[in-house]
């Protein structure tokens, strides 16, 4: 089991350099998107588009991870989104890209990522000793948080310079070397069970969506974890660079903001992965998701200059990890290992069917509901332009105060139910 550990460092490794490739390529497309004709609704888009092929993919993506080869999976799924890019770096370079073509990129990684992430998540539990699986979690946070963080500086940078193109080479480039990782010096057990073969597939599905109805805790924290989802993807999945671009007039801006945020979620992942965090699993979910909303969403939409917005970053981030490692535990602590891919399937389409909604909700209040609002001159707008400030922005701003308000208040009531509580030893 250590050598599985050191291999699994390996993985690590190598898809992190992967996934900062493909995280400088999102950061340009949004600044490509929105520059096309600067409105909120287009990055929801595009951010919807992503999410909701992975929703509904996961409903059967679980049962072909528990019956199927993880690393098979996970090599199939990076490859096609792999092609994606490709397919972008040709559009572009024949000046024929348009917005629709990301839209249609990210439905394809999309439901790619159904797949490949149960796939790497019961990769983890098998090669993960189970004492070191919070703190792996924290890694994973760690190596995320600083591609936030490297990303978006690097991604203006490498934009202003080269355009699209030199980015997606990077991506092209990174997702070569982890592929060759993973190909040749990665093996992952297999835990296939007998017979499940000659199952039908949705009866996998079924069966996973059952052991958590007999596990009411669980699904309990599930259900409630995709509730809070949908007032993130309200206003940090999709308005957050709007709002900033639109407030600041600049890119090089939103890539400090993006990449300072990045250090909250790194520095949660450095005391999650030291072994620092609460013991009380439950606890440590939704106490961290209230400092979440209170400090981070509030002081984001208050905020009226980059200092601000980059404090506020930091405390909405910085206990995403403790949110994380929370679940994490409780799911591999409580779920066998041969029935973790349906489970975690379930879980993934459970807590992401609400992002979509959140992302279209988000784009549609922005660009017809709050913006107009705070440009109304109505006694209401003008109070709430004491906080927020005024002129383009000034609505999602106020978004970010509604988000911060509500998000904190429900992360106590929702910790407060029962069947969460008793779930508790």
């Amino acid at each position: 089991m250590k050598n599985n550990f050191k291999k699994y460092i390996l993985l690590w490794l190598s898809q992190s350099v992967s996934q900062l490739g493909s995280s400088m390529t999102s950061f340009a497309l949004i600044l490509w998107a929105y520059g096309q004709n600067n409105s909120a609704m287009t990055v929801s888009l595009m951010t919807f588009f992503r999410f909701m092929p992975d929703v509904a993919v996961s409903l059967f993506a679980g049962a072909a991870v528990d019956r199927y080869s993880k690393k098979k999976i996970m090599l199939i799924t990076d490859s096609i989104s792999a092609a994606c890019s490709l397919l972008i770096l040709g559009l572009n370079a024949s000046n024929g890209l348009a917005v629709w073509h990301i839209y249609f990129v990210n439905f394809i990684i999309g439901a790619m990522n159904a797949f490949q992430s149960p796939a790497s998540s019961v990769a983890t539990g098998l090669l993960v000793p189970g004492e070191k699986l919070a703190q792996v979690s924290g890694m994973r946070s760690f190596s995320t948080n600083l591609n936030t963080v490297i990303s978006p500086i690097a991604a203006a940078a490498l934009f202003a310079f080269g355009g699209l193109k030199i980015l997606l080479i990077i991506d092209l480039l990174s997702f070569f070397a982890a592929f060759f990782v993973l190909a040749v010096m990665i093996k992952i057990p297999e835990n296939t069970g007998e017979g499940v073969q000659q199952r039908p597939i949705f009866y996998d599905w079924l069966e996973g969506f059952k052991f958590l109805q007999l596990n009411k805790g669980i699904f309990s924290i599930i259900m409630t974890l995709a509730l809070l989802n949908f007032f993130s993807a309200l206003t940090y999945e999709n308005i957050l660079s709007p709002m900033i671009l639109s407030r600041s007039n600049s890119s090089t801006v939103l890539g400090i903001v993006n990449a300072v945020t990045g250090i909250g979620g790194i520095l949660g992942g450095i005391i999650v992965a030291g072994g620092k965090f609460h013991k009380d699993s439950i606890k440590m979910i939704y106490f961290s998701a209230m400092f979440s909303f209170l400090l981070g969403d509030i002081m984001m939409g208050a905020g009226r200059n980059a200092a601000v917005w980059s404090l506020a970053g930091v405390a909405a981030c910085l206990p995403i990890p403790f949110i994380n490692a929370g679940q994490n535990v409780i799911l591999y602590k409580n779920v066998p290992p041969e029935m973790q891919g349906r489970v975690f399937s379930v879980r993934n389409a459970f807590q992401l069917f609400t992002m979509p909604i959140g992302t279209l909700a988000g784009g549609f209040l922005a660009d017809y509901v709050f913006e107009p609002f705070m440009q109304s001159g109505n006694a209401a707008a003008s109070a709430l332009s004491r906080i927020v400030g005024t002129g383009e922005g000034s609505g999602m701003a106020v978004m970010f105060l509604c988000t911060g308000i509500s998000g904190s208040i429900l992360s106590i009531m929702l910790y407060r139910l029962r069947s969460i509580q008793d779930l508790r030893e």
